[in-house]
């Protein structure tokens, strides 16, 4: 089931960084330094959540969070509405939860008006990717970067609506 969070969720806020930090270490070798980013900027979002602007969507099974995605909006008339934090947890993969959450995102972001959407990600999820292609998001850049704990090929997309 997916929900558009309108409310506190005790837990919320670990329970998605526990998802990055078990999956990204796991299957990309990240440490702390990724998991406390992930801590750090989606608790930031969420002490600043406007609903007019942002948006917050769990897939939940059997009261479990197992899945989310997060649209900021803050930046929505000069850069671009930014997609955030989409991840479906390993057992619920290949399930069709990322596509009903993306969808979900890109739904608010044509009620609100948004001319375009951008996300950072990086070389190799593939999974993901097709995702976001089969949804139009676009390849705009790509370049060797650090912030994400370790160098990787970050990836910028973006879906102009």
């Amino acid at each position: 089931m997916i929900i558009k969070v309108s409310e506190y969720i005790p837990g919320l806020l670990g329970r998605i960084t526990e998802l990055h930090g078990k999956y990204y270490h796991q299957h990309w070798n990240f440490d702390l330094f990724f998991e406390s980013k992930v801590a750090i900027e989606l608790a930031d979002f969420l002490n600043h959540f406007n609903p007019a602007n942002d948006g917050l969507w769990i897939a939940r099974i059997d009261d479990q969070i197992v899945g989310s995605i997060a649209i900021s909006g803050r930046d929505a008339d000069t850069v671009g509405a930014r997609l955030r934090w989409l991840i479906v947890a390993p057992k619920c993969q290949g399930q069709g939860l990322g596509k009903l959450l993306m969808r979900e995102a890109i739904d608010f972001c044509t009620c609100a008006r948004f001319k375009r959407i951008y996300l950072t990600t990086f070389a190799g999820l593939d999974a993901a990717r097709h995702l976001y292609e089969k949804e139009g998001f676009r390849l705009l850049t790509e370049q060797r970067d650090n912030h994400w704990g370790r160098f990787v090929s970050e990836h910028t997309f973006e879906l102009l609506l």
